[in-house]
């Protein structure tokens, strides 16, 4: 439960362009509102006595019980299979291809609840396994028929390569740099953010803008990695944040991956 709170709030903390953070709220959602689903959702989410699937509905019924809008299911379907690893005995990562092997169609049947509970913003409908239709396959057969257009779903049907091959590869980095404070978050946002296109975006924009958002992400970074100082490096991160928000282009799915990095980072760092 420390760790995903810990994880959260480190994420909240960073400035992150698009999205909401301490520097700035944005999309009609405040940093605190952010904060309050994790201390809420961190209960249902760290329940040993609760499968996967209902683990993230239940943080998913009280967060909207708590905050009114859906603040956190990405973070949720992300985290909750890290954290039912983490209480298995053994490797990480090792142990999360377990539990994603192991879902159930029960699993299925809340995840799907779940996602319509918390109404996503560009929830569209679907050919196939669409959340509002009962599940017809168990939970990673549904993922796997969306992995090519949502970087969640890639997560649960490649075992998070993402996440830890290049989210955990940023933020290592960062910390053998010497950054510290929210630096080492940022740099993980924007390796997701310059190396894949939000899928958020594309769910709200379409994929043109959705690209067009990384190339720009891109650029951004290669500035990042010259910029001078703590202030030119905040001054170039604010510029893009106020730009995308006033585009109303929220890179969410980035943020979320950014999350499960943190709690990944964390879970090792406690279980050690």
């Amino acid at each position: 439960m420390a760790a995903y709170e810990t994880a959260c709030r480190q994420e909240i903390d960073a400035l992150k362009p698009g999205n909401v953070h301490v520097f700035a709220d944005g999309h009609r959602m405040s940093a605190q509102q952010f904060l309050d689903s994790a201390r809420v959702s961190a209960t249902p989410l760290t329940d040993p006595a609760l499968p996967v699937g209902q683990r993230i509905l239940e943080a998913v019924r009280t967060t909207r019980q708590a905050v009114g809008t859906n603040t956190n299911l990405g973070i949720l379907l992300l985290c909750a299979p890290l954290v039912k690893a983490a209480g298995m005995e053994g490797d990480l990562r090792a142990n999360l291809a377990a539990v994603l092997r192991d879902m159930t169609m029960d699993d299925a049947r809340a995840v799907f609840e779940a996602i319509v509970a918390a109404s996503p913003g560009g929830l569209g409908s679907a050919d196939a396994h669409d959340v509002r239709d009962a599940p017809a396959v168990p939970l990673l057969d549904a993922m796997r028929e969306a992995a090519d257009r949502d970087m969640i779903a890639r997560q649960y049907v490649t075992d998070f390569s993402d996440v830890f091959d290049a989210g955990i590869a940023a933020y290592e980095a960062a910390l053998v740099q010497g950054e510290n404070g929210m630096w080492p978050t940022v740099f993980a946002y924007m390796a997701f953010l310059a190396g894949f296109s939000d899928s958020h975006v594309a769910r709200k924009h379409g994929a043109d803008v959705a690209e067009a958002v990384r190339r720009e992400a891109v650029a951004v970074k290669t500035a990042l990695d010259a910029a001078a100082g703590k202030e030119a490096r905040i001054r170039l991160l604010m510029e893009f944040d106020t730009s995308l928000k006033q585009r109303g282009i929220n890179p969410g799915t980035s943020a979320d991956l950014t999350v499960a990095c943190l709690l990944v980072h964390n879970l090792r760092s406690e279980l050690a």
